[in-house]
């Protein structure tokens, strides 16, 4: 009995470990860029719409200079802390609660630099679609809802 007690032991700390060792790799890593000039015009993320899993991470580059990423105040899922980078650096952010998230280069939000990003379940999809928008930022949010399924 001590033994089959020792053998199960040993079997799940190595089903543990296994675990622990995996499931990082599980998560997904997306790269935005935050560019002056991009496929969709000018001052864009790069992609602006991601369709992430709890346990991903966004990072976003600073392609051209003058850029940052900050949360849209009623575009992120509670419980969520709004978040502000520095201008010129990478950010990461990483999505562990569902929902959907909003964000914008600061001083680039009205002329449309947004993205989107929903995660799991979008519990909060009807407010983030509510959130009031400025410029040509109101224009690329109707688009990009249009992408969420």
């Amino acid at each position: 009995m001590k033994n089959g007690f020792k053998k199960a032991i040993a079997v799940f700390g190595l089903v543990a470990a296994t675990g622990m060792v995996l499931s990082p790799a599980l998560a997904e890593e997306f790269e935005v860029k935050m560019l002056n000039k991009g496929e969709k015009g000018t001052m864009v993320f790069e992609p602006d719409f991601i369709a992430a899993q709890p346990g991903d991470t966004i990072k976003f580059v600073p392609t051209d200079k003058g850029h940052n990423v900050e949360s849209i105040k009623g575009m992120l899922p509670a419980g969520v802390e709004e978040f502000k980078s520095k201008f010129n650096a990478e950010y990461v952010l990483t999505v562990d609660e569902e929902g959907v998230y909003g964000v914008k280069c600061t001083p680039h939000y009205a002329m449309g630099m947004v993205a989107l990003i929903t995660v799991g379940e979008l519990g909060n999809l009807d407010e983030a679609k509510e959130a009031k928008h400025k410029g040509k930022a109101k224009k690329v949010f109707a688009e990009l809802f249009e992408q969420v399924q």
